[in-house]
């Protein structure tokens, strides 16, 4: 062994430049995945000391005892609270305070006239709560609102909205209040909890906005006595509380809160980054292998003679090993550091793009250390096992004779494998996609097809370099032809050096067919579904704004440029046990702006006891016209509709529709989230739409648009995902080019005498530096083109397993300018990646490279 430590030291230091791409790969990689574990531990815990802190005054939250919650929600919806409760709480022995906590939707519009945040965080409203300890919100500047329309905002909705102390603004609660900001707050000594904005009320005005009912609120804070601790404070309340009626502590409240404002986009935002991590190391992988690969081919004599001494095939293969190691190891530790500088990087920029990083130190744990560096040493090490392996099976023999640098690898029981592997990945996408569309199967063979690629690509690729050089030779010369040449020279290095590049441009390609594909299923569903001319949306639809004021849809039902107006409000309840989202609607205005499909029963005779179901839930719960629906609302009521009409399409409309009369018993704060507009005979447009924006401007200015402008902004959230995924592959590709540069340049070492003899038979430099810069695009070129096929396959096969899954139904869209655009960064990446060892190999002495071994 030690013998072996001896050879590895020596080679590192006489080639260590031969690393550099190696190194680099690797460092990227566990840099951008500890990085992410840094990130995610850091704001995790910062969030927890937030909360933990703004709550630290509540030592019990009295509460409705049962939620409800819809499918794809995490957070159920609770009914309020009477307030009349807080006369028995407060006799409780141990009790020093408690207050009602009323808390809504509430948007404000910044100075500029636009809604401010929303756009997924949810915009808070509610009472100002006058006891400090139970008050999360701490008042930094200004005042408490003391009378009807002041209010006090969170310093940071103030700040990104414009708003400064005495300006007066409106408040969407969802109807539009007029009030001034007397109070700028902080919460848990943060401008704000993330992006979630709190508009804090009078306790009249709270009432009078965000509760359907007087005397009711969301929970009760209590605060206890000295000597009584939060659980004793909960076994306190509780026997003294209604059976709907619930008490926990302060500690679990503030755990629950960060869960929901920071728990799912944690887990969604770092599950995201860890995947893009875990392609930056498998491209990683592919460039570390071909390196170890070509160095192992290099010094094949070496090898042998060292063999010829004495060596065993062990040493030999330890040698190698112990290089890989070596290289493994300093690579992931620099990476580790790497990845706590990103996190701080991170921590300083995400303020400056509007998401507030919570203050305090980095959170770098064990594991966040530990994982990375274990996958950087595995991947290192992994990808240079079978090189080692066969550096230790080099014959003693090959020291006295002129040996090839590489072999094709186009063997055939590789082309069976391949052939073998590519079947298997057909039959389940196939399966996963056609047969009985299921996301599972359809990954599998997502995974097969990946890895028959990566096997099928020596076999593939001379003809492949053939057909993509062939007009190269044409245009170029013996410049393109000696190029192309070059790059059919060893099939198996040429495939491996652009599998990286493949894999890269095969996930952009994937993402950007499905990205496409969904902008087209919405674009489907509103053409198929809305009948009306206009639809009039709130500015920031997201799930975090208040939504469009009930009262909306009745004022521009009177204009006489209007035929049919209608508003579709949600509710939530439990529909035989399940929770469900409920359409709140004028059914009849809803078939008359709505496409639903073939209608069995009628939508005239819901009543008050009468509910409408989409065909596909009425056969989940098998229900028909006629049968009964037991629902439950927050408030506990449970009721008995009956089943009056069973429809088809539901992709706007929702699965429940029931009317507003039936809804208004179980409501709390009321709002619309999309009011849907057909015009009379003979009225144009833009006369339409022109009268429409007028009557709809007190409400607060939602915007109104054509079908064809919705159908665009419902998509709209569609390209920022793509840009955020474009973004982060960048991080692959960056380690494909270094992989084909890195071979470029072990190429060059290995062909120096090649390049002399060029050189002295009258090539000229700027000749050479194009052969190797084209010989670079032609292998890039290889893995664009199969990255383009196999992405593009994928992501058909992701859209079809998909619209089986879900109850949604998908349309393909394959959009050949982005495409393109993809297909034009793959050539410009291989020919970034050829500019370097295009100069180097430029510069060699032509004596001394004539006589190079």
């Amino acid at each position: 062994m030690n013998t072996s430590l001896r050879l590895s030291a020596s080679s590192l230091r006489a080639h260590r430049r031969r690393f550099a791409g190696t190194f680099l790969a690797v460092f990227l990689g566990v840099a951008f995945l500890a990085g992410t574990l840094v990130m995610g531990d850091t704001l995790r815990a910062s969030f927890d000391s937030m909360f933990g802190d703004a709550a630290g005054g509540t030592d019990a939250v009295v509460r409705s005892a049962d939620a409800i919650t819809t499918p794809g929600e995490s957070q159920g919806v609770r009914q309020p609270v009477a307030t009349d409760l807080l006369r028995t709480v407060e006799k409780v022995p141990g009790v020093a305070a408690a207050v009602p906590n009323v808390q809504g939707a509430g948007q404000l519009v910044g100075a500029n006239g636009e809604a401010i945040g929303g756009q997924g965080p949810p915009t808070l409203a509610g009472n100002w709560i006058t006891d400090p300890e139970l008050n999360p919100y701490r008042l930094v500047e200004g005042r408490a609102p003391r009378k009807s329309g002041e209010v006090v905002v969170n310093r940071g909705a103030a700040e990104k909205g414009g708003l400064t102390i005495g300006d007066t603004t409106t408040l969407r609660t969802p109807d539009p209040v007029r009030v001034t900001v007397v109070g700028l707050a902080t919460f848990g000594g943060e401008d704000g909890m993330a992006q979630v904005t709190f508009t804090g009320m009078t306790m009249t005005d709270a009432q009078k906005h965000l509760t359907a009912r007087p005397g009711e609120a969301a929970t009760i804070q209590v605060r206890a006595g000295p000597g009584v601790t939060q659980r004793e404070l909960v076994d306190r309340l509780t026997p003294v509380l209604p059976q709907d009626v619930e008490a926990i502590t302060g500690q679990e409240s503030a755990e629950e809160n960060s869960e929901m404002i920071s728990g799912r986009f944690l887990s969604v935002f770092t599950l995201f980054l860890l995947v893009f991590s875990g392609v930056a190391l498998l491209v990683a992988t592919f460039s570390i292998h071909n390196t170890f690969a070509i160095v192992v081919a290099q010094r094949t004599r070496e090898n042998a003679l060292l063999r010829a001494l004495g060596a065993s095939r062990r040493q030999v293969t330890g040698a190698a090993l112990v290089e890989a190691g070596a290289v493994a190891v300093t690579a992931s530790l620099a990476g580790l550091a790497g990845g706590i500088g990103i996190a701080a990087g991170l921590q300083a920029l995400f303020p400056a793009i509007g998401f507030p990083f919570p203050e305090g130190d980095l959170v770098v744990t064990g594991l966040s250390m530990a994982l990375p560096l274990a996958v950087g040493i595995v991947v290192c090490l992994g990808s240079a096992l079978l090189p080692a392996v066969r550096a230790g099976r080099t014959a003693p023999l090959a020291a006295l004779r002129e040996t090839a640098v590489d072999t094709s690898g186009a063997s055939r029981s590789r082309a069976v494998a391949g052939a073998t592997l590519m079947a298997l990945a057909l039959a389940c996408t196939l399966a996963g996609a056609l047969v009985s569309p299921s996301i599972w199967p359809a990954g599998t063979g997502a995974v097969l097809a990946l890895a028959a690629f990566v096997v099928l690509g020596p076999v593939a690729s001379s003809t492949a370099v053939r057909v993509l050089g062939g007009p190269l030779a044409r245009l170029r010369g013996v410049t393109g032809a000696l190029a192309r040449r070059n790059a059919l020279r060893s099939p198996q290095r040429t495939a491996a050096t652009a599998s990286a590049l493949m894999i890269g441009v095969a996930v952009v390609s994937l993402f950007t067919v499905f990205g496409a594909s969904l902008k087209a299923t919405m674009d489907q569903t509103v053409s198929r579904s809305f009948a009306g001319d206009v639809a009039v949306s709130a500015p920031s639809s997201g799930a975090g704004g208040s939504g469009l004021s009930p009262k909306l849809a009745g004022a521009i039902q009177k204009l006489p440029e209007v035929d049919t107006a209608v508003g579709l409000g949600r509710g939530v309840a439990e529909v035989d046990g399940e929770g469900r989202a409920l359409t709140v609607t004028d059914p009849v205005a809803l078939a008359r702006t709505f496409d639903l499909g073939t209608v069995d029963g009628s939508l005239r005779r819901l009543g008050t006891d009468g509910i409408a179901v989409t065909g596909k839930e009425a056969d989940r719960q098998h229900l028909t016209t006629g049968d009964r629906a037991h629902l439950t609302f927050t408030d506990g009521t449970k009721k008995t509709f009956t089943v009056r009409a069973v429809y088809d399409r539901s992709e706007l409309a929702g699965d429940y529709v029931i009317t507003r009369a039936a809804w208004a018993p179980h409501r709390t704060q009321d709002s619309d989230t999309l009011v849907a507009v057909t015009f009379a005979a003979g009225v144009s447009t833009d006369a339409g739409a022109a009268a429409v924006e007028k009557a709809a401007a007190p409400y607060g200015n939602p915007e109104v648009q054509t079908r064809d402008a919705y159908a665009q902004s419902s998509a709209g959230g569609i390209d920022m995902m793509l840009t955020l995924v474009y973004a982060l592959l960048a991080l692959a590709v960056l380690i494909a080019l270094l992989g084909i540069a890195n071979t470029l340049t072990l190429a060059i070492h290995e062909r120096t005498r090649e390049l002399g003899l060029l050189r002295a038979v009258g090539q000229t430099r700027a000749q050479l530096r194009a052969m190797v810069r084209w010989e670079s695009v032609l292998v890039a070129a290889f893995g664009t083109a199969g990255g383009l096929a196999l992405g593009a396959f994928l992501g058909w096969v992701l859209v079809r397993a998909s619209d089986g899954a879900s109850d949604s139904a998908f349309a393909f869209a394959m959009p050949p300018a982005q495409l393109a655009v993809v297909a034009v960064v793959g050539l410009a990446a291989g020919a970034l990646a050829g500019l370097r060892p295009a100069r180097r190999a430029a510069r060699l002495d032509v004596l001394r490279a004539v006589a190079a071994e």
